[in-house]
Formats: structure tokens, sequence, C-alpha cells
């Protein structure tokens, strides 16, 4: 028996197009700063920097294409699995368009240099107080969504994603804790050691959080349903999920070895990283194993390919970071392209794959299509993108260890054996491979970004009926 009500599926269709066209534009940035690092003429005016572009980099593809991806999902998944429309669909509009404000302000700020200089947490303090309005509508619209389910179970994928919600409600607000100078100034409620210490347990946990939790709840939700199989363990579900969100928080400190920090909190740190490998890889294990029994799916399925492609990197770099975490290694990979190898195979690998998977999943669905325009572009996609992906990460690794090497490498006499600009030249040439790689993963999205526009062209937008429990399962 279906009810009149429908889902609420314009949001769902307004972030998942913006998730795609904000990938295009942050990726885009990317590439332009990997080639500033091979072309530095390619440094033409002083809003156009690096230094300026950098952050403006990180914003887009963190918070404008992946929050673009977790608003979609989080908002589609929620629906479905509780088996109603989305609670105060009012203030779900004023989401996205707040959500896309906060974007376009930080494209204007970043490359005028109006920035707080805290990584991931660049913006200043108007436009924190404008993410934390539309993240606290954002927790409103998700948890009273749960709140009015027709569903005795809360299905696992919300529990990831509110989680993420309410976790990076905490971490915004507390380290964007800021005294206001100006409108375009102000200064950290913290100073020197506490000041690092308190942008590193939110830096650190943006990743765990923002990109790690909120992702994995579209991977328990998309992989299954793509595979058209339950998830491999249920309880080994739930057991990754209450390990990761108690071990994250400890994490951060790992970010600041050899550093002024108490030695003590960089052990902890450490510590903790390590701990954090054995959630990880269950949540990894169980995503993989639920295609026990459908693994020729992968032959012709090119969406299930995005989805467990993702969940390898997820494994890889899940147990690069914690040997990264260990400070003999960190010793040699601090400071180096190691660690944006190290980055970017969660960045690209995971983070990226498993929203494009999920988009392509999504998007067909939200114009009564059950499939996108061509499976052969995706397909293309993903080749390419792989190959992109492993070309950057490589060549990072072997830059990033190189460099280490040198930085350390002294004559019998103590003195250092090679200057500083002797390893920026060595590191040119996997400066251009990363280039190369990044132009692949872009060449991606943009034909993602065809697909779409063919997949829409011709279909209206399609409101799917909310089915009751006892009529289908989610």
């Amino acid at each position: 028996m279906q009810s009149q009500a429908t889902y609420n599926y314009k949001v769902v269709r307004q972030f998942s197009i913006m998730t795609v066209v904000w990938g295009i534009v942050g990726m885009l940035v990317g590439v332009i700063i990997a080639a500033q690092l091979v072309w530095p003429e390619l440094n033409v005016a002083e809003w156009f920097h690096f230094g300026r572009l950098r952050p403006l980099h990180t914003n887009a593809v963190i918070f404008a294409f992946g929050g673009c991806a977790l608003f979609a999902t989080s908002y589609f998944v929620v629906q479905r699995t509780c088996h109603t429309t989305l609670f105060a669909p009012g203030l779900a509009a004023f989401t996205f368009w707040g959500w896309q404000l906060v974007i376009v302000l930080a494209a204007i700020t970043l490359p005028l240099g109006i920035t707080s200089s805290k990584e991931y947490a660049e913006l200043e303090w108007p436009i924190d107080i404008l993410v934390a309005v539309v993240w606290v509508s954002y927790a409103i619209v998700f948890f009273g969504t749960i709140a009015k389910r027709k569903t005795s179970h809360i299905y696992v994928a919300n529990w990831f994603f509110g989680a993420f919600i309410l976790t990076v409600a905490l971490l915004h607000i507390v380290n964007s804790a800021a005294l206001p100078v100006t409108l375009t100034k102000s200064y950290s409620a913290y100073a020197g050691v506490q000041d690092a210490m308190v942008q590193w347990w939110y830096g650190h946990n943006a990743v765990g959080f923002f990109l790690t939790a909120g992702f994995l709840g579209m991977m328990y939700y998309f992989v299954p349903k793509q595979a058209e199989r339950p998830v491999y363990s249920y309880r080994l579900s739930v057991v990754h999920f209450w390990a990761l969100i108690f071990t994250y928080m400890w994490a951060g400190s790992h970010h600041l070895h050899y550093t002024a920090l108490p030695d003590w909190t960089q052990s902890v740190g450490m510590v903790f990283s390590l701990i954090l490998l054995a959630p990880s890889w269950g949540g990894m294990i169980n995503g993989i194993m639920t295609l026990s029994g459908a693994w020729h799916k992968l032959r012709t399925d090119p969406i299930l390919k995005f989805l467990i492609t993702a969940l390898s990197f997820y494994g890889m770099s899940t147990f690069e970071g914690p040997m990264m975490s260990i400070k003999t290694v960190n010793a040699l990979s601090h400071y180096t392209d190691w660690t944006v190898g190290h980055v970017h195979s969660g960045a690209l690998g995971w983070v990226a794959m498993i929203s494009i998977g999920s988009m392509y999943y999504l998007l067909p669905r939200m114009y009564g299509r059950t499939e996108m325009y061509s499976t052969g572009l995706i397909n293309a996609h993903f080749w390419i993108a792989t190959i992109g992906i492993v070309l950057y990460i490589a060549s990072m690794w072997i830059a990033g260890v190189m460099q280490g090497l040198m930085w350390r490498a002294t004559n019998p006499d103590g003195t250092l054996t090679y200057s500083f600009v002797e390893s920026v030249k060595a590191s040119y040439p996997f400066w251009s491979i990363r280039l190369a790689g990044g132009v692949l993963f872009l060449t991606g999205m943009l034909i993602m970004f065809y697909n779409m526009v063919k997949t829409m062209a011709g279909h209206r937008a399609y409101d799917a009926p909310v089915v009751l429990p006892a009529a289908a399962h989610a």
C-alpha cells in the first residue's frame, strides 16, 4: 500500500547536481596549483598565487564537492530508510542555498587573502557563523526526519550520518572560536601550542567525521543497494561505528610530532592512530564482503567498480595513516610530499570515488530513470580516474620518501649533503606526473558532467511516492 506523499527529491537533486559542478571547480583549482609547482611563472597575480589558491582548492573539494555529496546522500538515505519524507522541507531548502552561499563567499574571500590561516578552517568569522547556522539547520532536518520515521529500527547508515553531523558541529564551533577585530579579520580564541592542538583536534576529526564517517554512511547504503545483497555483517557494522567514533577523537595530535606539543600528548595521538586500524579495516572488510556471491557483477557494473575501488583505497589509506603516525616513520614523512600522497589516496581514492559511485546511483533516480545515459561513459570515467589516482599518489610517495632522505642526509663532517633547493629540483619530475594524474581525474569529472546533462535531458524531475514499511523495503 502506498501513501499519497512523495519523498522530497528536490533538495537531493539540487545537491547532487552541485556535487558534480563543484567537483569540477575544486579539481580544476587543484590542477592549476599543481601546474604552478611545475611552472612557477603561472603565479601571475597576487590573488592567483599558490598560497591563495591552495586553501580555495581544499575548501572547494572538501566542503563544496564532498559537502554537497553528503547533503544529497544523507537526505536521500534518511528518507528511504525511515519511510517518510524530510522534516521541515523549507529548512532543507535553506540548507541548500545557505551552503551554496558559504561556498561562493569562500571563493571570493580566500583569493583576496581574507583568511584565519587555520587549515581546513580558513574562512573568517562572519562566514563561520553562517556555516554554523546552516549546519544546525541540517541537524534539525536530519534528526527531525529520524524522529518521525515509520520504522522502529534506525539503519546503520543513519548512525554514521548522524554522528558526522553532530561531531562536525562541535568541531567547527570550538575550533572557530575567535575574537573579531573587523568584518574581515579576527584572532583565534586560543594561543600558541593550545591553538595548534585545538586546530589539529579539529583538522584530523574533520578527516575522521566529515571525510570518513559521513562517507561510510554512503557506503552502508549504496554498496548493498547496487550489489543487491544485504550488508555482510550488520553486527560488525555496529561495532565498526562505536569503535570508530570513540577512537578517532584522540588521534589528532599525531599531526604535531616533533613540535612544542608535550611528548606524552604526541604519544597518545600515535597510540590511538594505531588502534584506529582495527575499526577502519573492519568497515572496509564489511563493505567488500557484502559482494559475497555477487563478485561477477564487477565485470559489468561500473558503479560497483567505483564503490568497491573506493573501499579498497579506504583500506589502504587507513593502513597508511596509522603507519605514518609512528614517530620514527613520521620523522621521515613529515612535511614531505608523502603526506600529500596519503591525503589524496583518501581524498581521491576513497571520498571522490564513493561519492561519484553514489551520484551515478542517485542522479537517474531523481529523474525517474533506472540508469545513467551512458554506462560506457561511466566505465571510461572509472578507468581514467583510477589511472589518474595511481599516477598521483605513486609520484607523491616516491617524491616524499626522496625528500625525507635528502633532508636528513649528512656528510661525515656533520654538514648537510643536500641544500633544500636541490630537493626541490629533484622533485620536479614527480610534480609533473602528479599534474598528469590530476588532469586525468578532472577529465573524468568532465565526462561525468556530460553524462549527467544527457541523463537529465528530456526527463522531468521525479519525486517517488513514500512507501510504507509493510509494503516494501528501502
